[in-house]
Formats: structure tokens, C-alpha cells, sequence
């Protein structure tokens, strides 16, 4: 068995979303004058690779650590959107063409790489132009029944409202958690399809999302 890592770093200052406080991670405690290393972090609970709960935008919305801990481990399957142009809206249409070859989306989970993962820096185009899911696209996706939806950028419905809180809203009223700012190494899109998908949140109590670390189990 072998795990291919989809999780993007977290660090010191890292890139996160602009609406959301810094990252910080600040040694507090040091081998020279405690005799232990300890790090204090600060940070939104959507910072880096995580999950998105109902409760996200949903008022009433079940919390992350209400979602049974076998939904987040399932079949994947992976949607190439490398090609998108910055700012690209990904409408129905684009995923029923780069999706039709992998089968029914029933119960499964759908990762769009959008190849933005690898740009994660602080410039204007990854803030602001990144690629995104139209509210018509996650409709698509809740009709196919998904189960999960990720992608490889902040948020899954970019920076322009009101389209990324109607995303939003559309797949988490219907039970479809987000994984957002994930990474897809280029060995990904020539694995068999679909591959096997594992995703814990850490268990923050009565939270709207919560750090992951996604992997693909190679067999």
C-alpha cells in the first residue's frame, strides 16, 4: 500500500484565505531554556487543507464532528481541470465531459484539480482569479448524488459573491462536504479511476469545519 499526500503545508505566514486572520506559529518553549520545543499556532479553522461542515454556512447545519467519520473515506474520482483559465466558472457542461469516463457519481467523491494547488501563493491571481465552482456546477454534482466535493484552491466557489456563497450554500444544504486548498501531484491523473480517498478531520466539538489530511490509498 502506498499514500500519496493531497494536503497542503501549514506554516508560519503561510498562504490562507485574505478574509481570515494570519497564520502564526510561534516557538513559545525551547529546547536551550525549557528543555522542550512548543509551538503555539493561531489560525482560522478553514485555514489549509480542510473540511467544510454543513454548519459552515448552513445555520442549524450539522458540525464536523457530527459527519460519521466513514464519510470521509470512500471512492474518489478526479476531475483534470488543469486547463482552466483563471477565473474560469466550472459549469455543468465541463464536468459531465471530464467526469463521463469514470462512471456514476453516486456516493462517490468528486476532486477538482484545477492545478491551482500548485500556484498557493500570495499573489493577486491565486487570491483572487482562482478558478471556481459555479452554484450551477454544484447543483450538477448534488443531482449525481456526490458525496464530497474538493478542489485545489481556498474555496471551492473562488473569490466572487455572490456566486462562492451560493456554492456553498448548495452543496452543504444538501449534505455534500467541501474539502478545500488540497494539492494534486502529477502522478494523480494516471491512477485508475476511482481510487480510494481517505480524509479525517481532527474532532473539534460543535465546529464548522475542521484541518484534514486527504490521501489516495495505492494499492
Amino acid at each position: 500500500m502506498r499514500l500519496i499526500d493531497l494536503s497542503q503545508p501549514l506554516y508560519h505566514d503561510c498562504p490562507n484565505c485574505p478574509a481570515d486572520a494570519a497564520v502564526k506559529s510561534e516557538v513559545i518553549a525551547d529546547h536551550a531554556t525549557d528543555g522542550w520545543r512548543l509551538e503555539l499556532l493561531t489560525m482560522a479553522s478553514h485555514t489549509g487543507t480542510h473540511i467544510d461542515a454543513p454548519l459552515h454556512k448552513i445555520e442549524g447545519g450539522a458540525a464536523i464532528d457530527a459527519i460519521p467519520l466513514e464519510s470521509f473515506v470512500g471512492k474518489a474520482v478526479i476531475a483534470d481541470l488543469r486547463d482552466s483559465d483563471p477565473g474560469r466558472s466550472i459549469e455543468p457542461d465541463r464536468l459531465e465531459q471530464r467526469l463521463a469516463n469514470h462512471g456514476p457519481l453516486d456516493d462517490r467523491i468528486v476532486l477538482l484539480a484545477t492545478g491551482w494547488g500548485g500556484l498557493r501563493a500570495k499573489t493577486e491571481e491565486w487570491l483572487w482569479r482562482s478558478p471556481r465552482l459555479s452554484p450551477d456546477g454544484a447543483a450538477w454534482l448534488v443531482g449525481k448524488k456526490a458525496r464530497g466535493v474538493g478542489i485545489d484552491h481556498y474555496s471551492i466557489g473562488g473569490s466572487r459573491e455572490p456566486d462562492n456563497a451560493a456554492a456553498h450554500e448548495v452543496l452543504l444544504s444538501a449534505g455534500v462536504w467541501i474539502i478545500e486548498d488540497m494539492h494534486f501531484p502529477v502522478e494523480v491523473f494516471t491512477l485508475p479511476q476511482p481510487v480510494q480517498f481517505w480524509a479525517l478531520p481532527i474532532n473539534l466539538k460543535g465546529h464548522s469545519g475542521a484541518f484534514c489530511r486527504p490521501v489516495l490509498v495505492v494499492e
